[in-house]
C-alpha cells in the first residue's frame, strides 16, 4: 500500500469561528488572521493506493462556484485536485472509490465539476461512499448547515448512480481502514483509520481540524453539537495517545500529521512531521 498526500489548495475562514469560545488572544499565536479575522486553513486530501484499489477520502472545495461564493471563502494557492492527482501519477479517471468524510463543501465540493451547464461527476469511473445517516442529514439540512450542504454538489453523486451507503452497523467495507463514526460536527462523519505498515494513521477530518485543536474544549463554531465534539475527541485523543496512533490533518495549514500524548493537562501535541517521514 501507498499513501499520497493530495492537496487541493487553501481557503479562508473566520478564526473566532474555527476556535469557539477560545479567545483570539490565544489561538491567534499559532494561527495569525488578516485584517478582516481570516485564518488561511488547508484542503488536505488523502489517496490510497493498494493493488486494483486507488480510494481517494475527501476532494477539497472544487472550483465550480460562482464568484460570489468563491469570494466569502477566497480560494488559493497553486495547488488543486486534478494537477496533485497528476503528481502522484494518476488521473481523475483512475480513483476506483471516492470516500466523503461527511458533506460539507470544502470536503466534497471537488466531487462535481460544471461542463457547460451539466454537472457531473469528477471521478467518473468511482463508487462515491457517505452513509445513509449523514446523507439524510445533508439533503435535508438544519438551518445550521444549509449553507455547508450545497445541492450542486451532493446530489450529482445520487443521479449518476454511482452512489454507496457505507453500513454504519458493520465492520468497513474496506480492508484498508476502519471507520471512526463522529456526529459532534455534523450528524455521522466518518474518520478513516488507515492500515498502514504497523502504524494507524488517522484521517481526522473536522473531528480535530488542525494542531492547534488538539484540546479537547478548542472546537469550532460550526459544531452542531459542541459538548458531544468535547466527548469524542477525547475518547479518540486517548485512543491515539494509547497506542501511538498518527493524525492525518485535513486543515491545519503547516503540518501535515502528528502524534499525542498524555500530559498533566491531558493529551497533548507530542511530534509533528510529514506523511512522507512515516
Amino acid at each position: 500500500m501507498k499513501l499520497h498526500v493530495i492537496d487541493t489548495g487553501f481557503f479562508k475562514l473566520d478564526g473566532g469561528a474555527m476556535f469557539g469560545v477560545v479567545p483570539k488572544a490565544i489561538w491567534q499565536k499559532t494561527n495569525p488572521a488578516d485584517a478582516n479575522n481570516l485564518c488561511s486553513w488547508a484542503m488536505r486530501c488523502l489517496l490510497i493506493e493498494d493493488g486494483e484499489k486507488l480510494i481517494l477520502i475527501d476532494n477539497g472545495m472544487g472550483d465550480k462556484q460562482d464568484l460570489k461564493f468563491l469570494s466569502h471563502y477566497f480560494l488559493h494557492g497553486n495547488d488543486n485536485l486534478i494537477s496533485s492527482l497528476k503528481s502522484a501519477g494518476f488521473s481523475p479517471d483512475d480513483v476506483t472509490d471516492m470516500f466523503l468524510t461527511h458533506l460539507h463543501f470544502d470536503h466534497c465540493g471537488g466531487g462535481v465539476i460544471k461542463e457547460g451547464e451539466k454537472l457531473s461527476l469528477t471521478f467518473k469511473n468511482a463508487k462515491y461512499w457517505s452513509n445513509t445517516d449523514h446523507w439524510k442529514w445533508a439533503t435535508e439540512p438544519n438551518t445550521r448547515e444549509k449553507a455547508s450542504f450545497l445541492s450542486e454538489n451532493i446530489l450529482p453523486m445520487k443521479e449518476s448512480g454511482n452512489l454507496n451507503f457505507v453500513d454504519t452497523s458493520k465492520p468497513s467495507p474496506f480492508k484498508q481502514f476502519d471507520i471512526f463514526y463522529a456526529s459532534g460536527h455534523t450528524d455521522m462523519m466518518m474518520v478513516p483509520k488507515i492500515k498502514y505498515n504497523d502504524k494507524t494513521i488517522c484521517f481526522v477530518a473536522d473531528l480535530i481540524p488542525s494542531s492547534s485543536h488538539i484540546p479537547v474544549p478548542y472546537v469550532m463554531g460550526y459544531d452542531t453539537r459542541p459538548l458531544i465534539s468535547m466527548s469524542e475527541k477525547e475518547f479518540f485523543l486517548h485512543e491515539a495517545a494509547d497506542k501511538g496512533y498518527v493524525i492525518f490533518f485535513e486543515h491545519d495549514l503547516f503540518h501535515e500529521c502528528c502524534t499525542v500524548k498524555h500530559t498533566d493537562r491531558g493529551v497533548r501535541l507530542d511530534k509533528v512531521f510529514s506523511l512522507n517521514d512515516i
